[in-house]
């Protein structure tokens, strides 16, 4: 599908922006893009039909977005600026937000850095991970620039590799993202959100840590483990998206 577009900081962002109501930001994971983690596992229909303007963006390096090849020009607080920017530019005061793995981390650093921007927000396939670290990115990094799949034998990488070629991503941009700025979230700092936070994580999610020791380090912390879901598979999970309309609808 075609998206629209607009220039974050020199950087072209593609986005997509449909329904009415009260407005609800879509933040994709690593390798992924908004229609397929968003449009195609039916989020997008779910809460349009729900009553809710439905924002999401393909992060920078993926999708329709700009694909950069230069490290320096990613991480999540970075790329958290780019979702700040998207709801400048569609003047949206405030919204809630759901961020998946990657996704996760941007939305974090958004609450975090722009606390008067985000009402509720959904932390899905990333738990205590956001705060001890996920493992070394280097793996998935190389799998991504090898000459074919057949060459990669780590795990983990070639999971993330599979994924990038079903999707048609850039490899090089992916691999600069991979190796991006990854500067940390520490305890401390995820006990400053204000805004409500759902923390939903697979059951055998071996990827994303402990969704309720992440959820007790945020003051208005909730945990959902999403039953017999691994990391890719728990993203479009009926569970998944009962609990976050169900928190999302909450008023304060």
């Amino acid at each position: 599908m075609d998206l629209e577009h607009f220039d974050s900081d020199g950087v072209d962002i593609a986005f997509l922006d449909e329904g009415e109501g009260d407005p609800v930001m879509l933040v994709h994971g690593f390798a992924s893009t908004a229609t397929v983690n968003w449009v195609n596992t039916g989020w997008t229909a779910e809460l349009t039909r729900a009553g809710r303007r439905v924002i999401a963006l393909d992060n920078r390096g993926h999708g329709q977005s700009a694909k950069l090849h230069d490290p320096q020009a990613y991480g999540a607080e970075l790329m958290a600026e780019d979702v700040r920017r998207l709801l400048d530019h569609l003047a949206v005061e405030r919204a809630d937000v759901i961020g998946y793995s990657m996704g996760a981390r941007i939305a974090a650093f958004l609450a975090i850095n722009h606390p008067g921007r985000v009402r509720r927000a959904v932390f899905g396939g990333l738990g205590l991970g956001m705060v001890d670290g996920v493992g070394d990115p280097e793996p998935i990094a190389t799998a991504l620039e090898a000459p074919s799949i057949d060459e990669v034998s780590d795990a983990q990488g070639r999971a993330f590799r599979m994924f990038a070629d079903q999707n048609g991503a850039d490899l090089r941009a992916l691999a600069a993202c991979m190796r991006g700025g990854r500067k940390p979230i520490t305890r401390d700092m995820v006990a400053t959100i204000g805004a409500p936070v759902l923390v939903a994580v697979g059951e055998t999610d071996e990827i994303a840590g402990s969704p309720q020791g992440l959820a007790d380090l945020i003051p208005g912390g909730e945990a959902l483990e999403i039953p017999r879901r691994d990391h890719m598979k728990s993203v479009g999970d009926k569970v998944f998206k009962e609990a976050a309309r169900r928190f999302l609808s909450m008023t304060e």
